[in-house]
């Protein structure tokens, strides 16, 4: 499971779209927020939402930060022409968030809530039960304020609803008439449709209604086949200021056009040590291997290919890899290291993917040799033994060492072989 974070806009417009379904109808929201994209074109947007002209609106980037208001990104009460100004300002420009630096190129839209009252909730997802926390002190310092944070936990085996008594003990009568439904309604909708994390803070309540300020929101990724017609998001977007390298976009751009997984972050482009892995829980090993031996600095990338990719897509994805490795010679004059690992695979052909790979590797002999690099090679699997020989007879061909193992080798033991001058140990 990895947990990813949405665009608030995706978020409140699910949620706003489900809540009347979890509520019996007791919680409306009226009005969807606006997203304005570096394509949006501004001047057109009241004619498909005419109360942006009738409403004081409130406008705020929608990249996955918090502490827009303390970083100076956020105009409250204001008209759209304000909003549009605002935002044309704004648009792809660079902007430090903390020690982050990143484009604005995403912002919300929506109707600005005069209020008094701020209320704060999350829910998260842990081992031990859905951790459920509430305080009557919302808004942007809830931190400074923690002490007046009520919690109850939904275990596991227990049913998924929230007895919302403690945490609403302090909240006047009126209120809590209102925020019982609302919360019990969020909890069953945060349960039912694989959220990991789902915060509002702050949110209120305006002539009876409650009315969501600032929502974030996070999923399991693996359950999105579970929730077809519901998180219909498009994309899981990047965080900020981690924009997709060309390499990473292009790698991206492969997985969403086949039905085999092709993954690929850059971590440090100057780095030592690159990774070939199969196997999305390969790649975590082999990565938490190189960390626990020190070298976490000098890993390169992180990535996986899994799912019984062609011949061609795997060359294509070993290419790209390939390409960043070879730019360069490593800063301290030592061999790079690539290691092509991964476990003992169900049905993914490793000779054919091998294919692939031994294709590109073909390809960028003169450069691997020109830069310094040593190959292992770690693999079993359907037809493993023909794939390792074609690793071996290239190995010869090309005048670059490659040293090959299969199943009789533990997964990760040809880490510490690699990280060794010497190949026999770790250096």
């Amino acid at each position: 499971m990895a947990r990813r974070g949405i665009r608030e806009y995706d978020a409140k417009r699910v949620f706003y779209r489900m809540m009347p379904k979890y509520t019996g109808e007791k919680v409306v929201f009226d009005i969807m927020p606006i997203l304005v994209g570096p394509d949006t074109d501004l001047d057109k947007l009241p004619e498909e939402n005419g109360w942006l002209e009738n409403m004081r609106l409130v406008v705020k980037p929608d990249q996955l930060f918090g502490k827009r208001g303390k970083s100076g990104l956020v105009l409250l009460n204001c008209s759209f022409d304000e909003a549009r100004k605002f935002i044309r300002s704004k648009m792809g420009k660079t902007a430090k968030v903390g020690k982050v630096k990143g484009k604005l190129e995403y912002f919300l839209i929506e109707p600005f809530i005069p209020h008094d009252a701020e209320f704060y909730v999350a829910m998260k997802m842990e081992a031990d039960g859905d951790h459920v926390y509430f305080s009557t002190e919302g808004g942007v310092d809830i931190e400074s304020v923690w002490d007046t944070v009520k919690e109850v936990v939904v275990g596991p085996m227990d049913e998924p609803e929230l007895d919302t008594s403690s945490l609403l003990s302090d909240v006047k009568e009126g209120d809590r008439k209102l925020l019982e439904p609302f919360l019990k309604g969020m909890y069953r909708f945060f349960a039912n449709h694989d959220l990991v994390y789902l915060e509002i803070n702050p949110f209120t309540i305006v002539d009876g209604k409650v009315k969501v300020l600032d929502m974030v929101a996070k999923l399991d990724d693996t359950a999105m086949w579970q929730n077809v017609g519901v998180w219909d998001i498009g994309e899981f977007p990047s965080p900020f200021g981690m924009e997709p390298t060309r390499e990473e976009a292009y790698i991206k751009s492969l997985d969403e056009k086949t039905g085999a997984s092709l993954k690929l972050t850059i971590l440090n482009p100057e780095g030592r040590i690159w990774t070939m892995v199969a196997g999305g829980g390969a790649s975590v090993v082999y990565a938490d291997t190189i960390t626990d031996l020190g070298y976490g600095r000098e890993l390169a990338n992180y990535g996986e290919y899994s799912g019984n990719p062609s011949t061609e897509e795997t060359y294509l994805y070993a290419k790209t890899i390939l390409s960043l490795m070879t730019r360069k010679k490593h800063r301290s004059g030592k061999e790079k290291i690539l290691i092509i690992g991964g476990g003992i695979a169900n049905f993914t052909d490793v000779a054919n993917t091998f294919t692939g790979i031994i294709q590109a590797l073909r390809e960028y002999a003169d450069r691997l040799k020109k830069i310094g690099v040593r190959i292992y090679v770690r693999r079993g699997g359907p037809n493993y033994k023909a794939g390792l020989e074609k690793m071996r007879a290239l190995g010869e061909e090309i005048g670059i060492p490659i040293h090959v193992y299969g199943p009789e080798m533990h997964m990760t033991s040809i880490i510490p072989m690699a990280l060794s001058d010497e190949g026999k140990g770790v250096a």
